[in-house]
């Protein structure tokens, strides 16, 4: 890269002379510097990486939160195995993501390390940092209760992310709402508790304006957007699990701008 050096280096020399030119390049060294890193990070090859980091770490810290409590409930087995499922692994994908689990369950697991290790290759996206959080209180969830031992470890994880136990809170009580508008909800009947679910799930109160309502809808379907997570790094193979809750806040919102219509 030389662009920066080149063009900041001639309009030094332009308007400042020689002493211009020589800061010029100087100032065009550091653009060239954080130009490189960007096309670095979207090069396949630190795709790749990214990709095998996210999939190791998601199964490993899967096992360390479903043995968070002592035991592995057969809703967490079966939890972990509809990931599986879902994402479709041949044999030795399927064998490699068991015995992750497997590691990652063992007393001798060691969580910070492992957090650490994916911080290193994912920690400058938020976005994977976020999603690997909510792929993680999914399974916290599957068996509709948080145990205390759970709820320690995830904010450790959190923590360990860069999230704040204030961010976890409001993150585990979107999913909690957003788990109602499963499949679109449909069966459910429309109630004052389920739209003030439908509000929560979008993680807004109710006296939100219209305009700042569709904002958030958006940002939040953006996060789980299928080809942003890919050009992001996540799994194809994971990207069910994404969609499936983008369905969710889809049905959520389209609740609230039900009700909004009837009210007038």
């Amino acid at each position: 890269m030389f662009y920066g050096k080149l063009i900041a280096g001639l309009i030094g020399l332009l308007v400042f002379g020689p002493i211009g030119l020589i800061i010029g390049v100087i100032i065009g060294h550091s653009f060239d510097r954080g130009l490189g890193r960007v096309f670095q990070a979207g090069s396949p090859e630190n795709i790749a990486r990214i990709k095998q980091q996210f999939f190791e770490t998601i199964f490993l810290l899967l096992g360390h939160l479903a043995k968070a409590d002592g035991r592995i409930s057969q809703q967490e087995v079966d939890h972990t195995e509809m990931i599986i499922q879902q994402m479709g692994l041949d044999g030795t994908q399927r064998q490699r993501a068991i015995d992750l689990f497997r590691r990652g369950s063992a007393p001798e697991f060691e969580l910070d390390a492992a957090v650490s290790a994916f911080m290193e290759v994912c920690g400058r996206q938020p976005q994977l940092r976020q999603t690997l959080l909510l792929f993680l209180i999914s399974l916290a969830l599957a068996d509709h209760q948080l145990q205390p031992e759970e709820q320690q470890v995830l904010q450790r994880i959190a923590s360990l992310l860069g999230f704040s136990a204030a961010q976890l809170d409001q993150l585990l009580r979107m999913a909690r709402a957003q788990e109602q508008f499963h499949s679109g909800g449909a069966s459910q009947p429309d109630s004052p508790d389920r739209l003030q679910a439908a509000y929560t799930a979008l993680g807004v109160s109710p006296e939100i304006n219209d305009r700042e309502l569709k904002r958030v809808y958006r940002k939040l379907m953006s996060e789980h957007h299928p080809d942003k997570l890919i050009a992001k790094g996540v799994p194809e193979d994971m990207l069910k699990l994404a969609t499936e809750k983008s369905q969710e806040i889809t049905a959520a919102y389209e609740l609230i701008r039900k009700h909004r219509a009837a009210r007038g």
